[in-house]
């Protein structure tokens, strides 16, 4: 059949189309131009730029495949650079990956997919797609440490069951590895990508404090009752959980303090003892539901970050495309993140963490969270 394959120009994305030419298929690569910092050009392990567009077209000439590079700078500066500058000065945590798979992945690749005639999208995502009774179903990788059905959570039933992902069945990274060879792909050593594509330094909060600069102001650091301990120099480099740039701040009698919660308009960063930052109770919104979304609440397990253990915990959709988790122990919830739920190795759904409503200070920031309002991201 015709599939198109995103390929990125890394070496999973690159395996893929050729698996799919080597099974018989006719491959459409096609290489997202999401954005061109001149620094990325030369700098291995970046993405979707420079360096990589070459690498995609090296891969695609290797297997005598068809090949398109489109240009989607404009459509991921609005939809994942500025959703992500933007959310940092509201004193979230952002999720980049999940919003550009959401958009532009799964959104402009699939419909462009379709128009090529395609009857397939396939990606180098870690993920496994199954064909269950009810229909398909997102399954966590076969390989723990390269799971990504967290950053796919948003991924409709629609869109799942025109994908593919060929690469959800491997045991490892190093088998992959090994396939690229096999089939004497280019890129075969070609480093990973690291941090977040878009900024190439690493230094995130550069870029925040370029398109907001409000997200850069000068702050107070605060207790839980409200005493001002220190002072920072933008909310964007904070994040519930954190533990650094709190300088003097960051002892509290006798105690080790973390970031609790970040309240954006009266620029002040929350911190309290890490002992008592979690919360038991946490709502979410924009919610993406892969099963019935239940009215009732529901056992399953949650992810609250992409690179921790799913946690015990009960579930239920609300009103409005929301849901409401009860953890069975107390954790550390940024708003902006993302929380997912599973049952076993299957992806429920899952949604955005939402932020407590701050009605006056730093207590109430708290205290709305320590009542189950929702906390950090």
């Amino acid at each position: 059949m015709r599939v198109v394959a995103a390929m990125s120009g890394g070496v999973d994305s690159s395996v893929v189309a050729g698996l799919l030419a080597e099974a018989g298929h006719e491959v459409v690569g096609i290489t997202l131009q999401l954005y061109d910092h001149g620094a990325a050009r030369g700098r291995k392990g970046a993405c979707c730029a420079g360096q990589d567009i070459h690498d995609a077209k090296r891969v695609a000439d290797h297997l005598g495949i068809t090949h398109y590079v489109i240009d989607a700078e404009a459509r991921f500066r609005a939809a994942v650079i500025e959703d992500f500058a933007a959310a940092y000065a509201a004193g979230e945590t952002p999720v980049p990956c999940v919003r550009c798979n959401q958009s532009v992945k799964f959104g402009d690749l699939l419909t462009l997919a379709r128009d090529l005639g395609a009857e397939a999208l396939a990606t180098g995502h870690y993920v496994r797609r199954v064909e269950g009774a009810a229909g398909v179903e997102l399954h966590r990788a076969a390989d723990p440490e390269r799971d990504q059905s967290w950053f796919l959570f948003a991924t409709t039933a629609e869109q799942l069951a025109f994908c593919r992902f060929p690469l959800g069945e491997m045991a490892s990274k190093a088998v992959v590895r090994a396939e690229a060879a096999r089939l004497g792909l280019p890129v075969a050593a070609k480093p990973d990508s690291q941090d977040i594509c878009f900024v190439p330094d690493g230094r995130y909060a550069d870029l925040v404090a370029r398109l907001r600069p409000d997200a850069d102001a000068p702050g107070e650091i605060v207790s839980r009752d409200g005493r001002v301990l220190g002072r920072h120099q933008g909310v964007a480099q904070y994040t519930v959980g954190q533990a650094k740039r709190l300088g003097a701040a960051a002892v509290d009698g006798g105690e080790r303090q973390v970031v609790v919660a970040l309240d954006a308009a009266r620029r002040r960063v929350v911190i309290g003892p890490r002992a008592g930052a979690g919360v038991r109770t946490v709502r979410l919104r924009e919610v993406n539901w892969l099963v019935s979304p239940p009215s009732a609440p529901i056992p399953c397990a949650v992810k609250l970050r992409a690179r921790e253990a799913p946690q015990p915990a009960d579930m239920r959709a609300l009103p409005g495309g929301g849901a409401e988790v009860k953890l069975a122990a107390a954790a550390l919830a940024a708003p902006g993140q993302a929380c997912v739920f599973y049952d076993d190795g299957r992806v429920l759904g899952g949604g955005f963490i939402v932020a407590p409503q701050v009605d006056g200070g730093a207590a109430a920031a708290v205290s709305g969270a320590d009542r189950g309002g929702v906390a950090q991201r």
